[in-house]
């Protein structure tokens, strides 16, 4: 079906599924104004009616904080309440890797007040003079001794914090169990899956750490690894399943939903969602291996409204702030603050919070995979094969 109708104009139907992906933070404010063509309404609608953000009121926290930060992430309520609250408006920007991020803040005036780097990325971001160091004492609201020093410690370097955690975190499967009649365990039944009884409804991510750390785990290798035979053979195999694939993108849930796509590379929160909203929709770690993770707040060096920023990410520290964000979101908070006022239901979902066991096979990122030519150039090889 048309997303225009014969005037060419945007369809009823169009609009609302574009209205759903910017209030799940699947696309930027800036996408959502252009494809729905309602930019030039944009300064009106902020104004009146607050539909896109208050009017910002003046004072020292400016008039907007840019957040970069991942699909399907926050509650856009979370956002609604700041802007109430201190008349500053939060505009979101959406990436699907962290080499994205550090190519933006790289190539210089991102434009971002504060941004979600995963774990293994903050010692990077320090070595080139990409991040700042935080001020505790504009946080209030975060408590470093109520954390989880298994999910935390990256955020800290040399005994100076440039990173608070957001959440934590698995890589994991999300399969269709109404479309598919084999459940999906391990990264190698994955693989196999999206050539055979998947074949053409099968996702991965626009992501190398996880597509092709994955791939390496299906091979019986290690999620990091950076050796060329291993990578070599980690190649061998994304090629052959390319063919199959429905997509290659980190933003796979309008496809789940739509059952388009019937399996799919799927972080904790997504699983969360989608098995909530559709409970056909299972996840599952893979029981060889894959990801663990943690992202974290922080503050780029070039930011342009740093007390804004701060400001933003204290209010998102508290307690009462957060419980909400992480039952939207579906993903494990790192403060035990924040657990105690979680219903059961969440912390008892083994989407949300697996057993020891499931986690033991996982590995957290490694610093030298963000960087590590070899995995960019394969990755680059796949994408355009």
């Amino acid at each position: 079906m048309s997303s225009e109708n014969e005037n060419g104009y945007l369809t009823q139907a169009k609009l609302a599924d574009e209205l759903m992906r910017f209030k799940r933070g699947s696309v930027s404010r800036r996408h959502f104004l252009g494809v729905t063509g309602l930019g030039l309404a944009a300064t009106v609608l902020a104004g009146r009616t607050g539909i896109l953000g208050s009017p910002a009121q003046a004072g020292d926290l400016g008039s907007k904080v840019s957040l970069a930060t991942w699909p399907n992430y926050h509650d856009p309520a979370t956002f609604d309440a700041f802007t109430a609250k201190t008349g500053v408006a939060v505009e979101v920007n959406v990436f699907g890797s962290n080499e994205e991020m550090l190519a933006k803040l790289q190539a210089g005036a991102s434009g971002w007040d504060l941004y979600v780097p995963t774990n293994y990325t903050i010692s990077t971001y320090q070595k080139l003079g990409l991040i700042d160091a935080l001020d505790l004492s504009m946080l209030p609201n975060f408590s470093g001794a109520t954390e989880n020093p298994r999910f935390t410690s990256e955020g800290t370097i040399d005994g100076t914090v440039y990173a608070v955690p957001k959440n934590w975190g698995t890589t994991g499967i999300a399969f269709n169990s109404a479309k598919m009649k084999s459940p999906v365990t391990s990264w190698k039944e994955f693989f196999d899956l999206a050539m055979t009884e998947a074949d053409g409804r099968a996702m991965v991510h626009d992501y190398q750490l996880t597509t092709i750390g994955s791939a390496l785990v299906a091979l019986g290798y290690s999620f990091n690894s950076i050796k060329p035979e291993e990578l070599a053979k980690a190649e061998e195999l994304l090629l052959k399943v390319k063919p199959h694939l429905f997509a290659i993108n980190s933003d796979y849930q309008p496809a789940m939903r739509a059952t388009d796509a019937w399996m799919t590379m799927c972080w904790t929160n997504d699983g969360a969602q989608l098995n909530r909203d559709m409970p056909e929709i299972k996840f599952n770690l893979g029981k060889d291996g894959g990801e663990i993770w943690c992202d974290f707040y922080a503050i780029p060096k070039d930011a342009q409204n740093k007390p804004g920023a701060y400001a933003l990410l204290d209010y998102l520290m508290t307690p009462d702030v957060a419980v909400k964000e992480h039952i939207f979101n579906g993903a494990p908070t790192t403060d035990s603050r924040v657990f105690d006022l979680l219903p059961k239901d969440v912390t008892q979902n083994l989407i949300v919070y697996p057993d020891e066991a499931a986690l033991k096979p996982l590995e957290f990122g490694a610093a030298v995979t963000l960087t590590d030519p070899n995995r960019a150039e394969l990755m680059a090889r796949f994408k355009s094969a």
